[in-house]
């Protein structure tokens, strides 16, 4: 039961924070610019994950970020937060998170057990800032 309240706060937050205004530190076409970094200069992942697209981040904000994710046209499509699972289970509160982007057009969650630059179990929380079928990040 608590880890579904869990989930729901995270979720709430991203949606939350979805629509605020855009932070401005990422650009809505790639490169990210600002301190956004390319992850796949960070870490060894490729520059485009399908499903995903190519992924920036300001180092200083991981784990968690925002990444902000390009699809193959160079535009922004989502904002995408890495929450530790061990952060969720220790209730940490993630607030004031700032958004890659424009409003949400829909929120996806999903465990991933680990990559490179977030080894760790974590979730996705991916805010959509156009519709997922229709971003080219196959």
């Amino acid at each position: 039961m608590m880890k579904k309240i869990l989930f729901a706060g995270v979720l709430a937050l991203a949606v939350t924070s979805a629509h605020s205004a855009w932070s401005g530190n990422a650009s809505k076409t790639k490169p990210a610019g600002g301190a956004y970094k390319a992850v796949s200069t960070l870490v060894p992942l490729p520059d485009h994950i399908p499903g995903i697209g190519s992924l920036y981040v300001d180092p200083a904000t991981l784990p968690a970020g925002p990444f902000a994710a390009y699809d193959k046209s160079g535009a922004l499509v989502s904002s995408v937060y890495m929450i530790p699972l061990e952060d969720m289970n220790a209730q940490k509160k993630f607030s004031g998170l700032a958004v890659s982007g424009a409003d949400a057009v829909s929120v996806d969650m999903y465990y991933n057990a680990g990559h490179p630059g977030v080894e760790k179990p974590h979730y996705h929380v991916v805010i959509w800032h156009v519709d997922p079928a229709t971003a080219d990040v196959k």
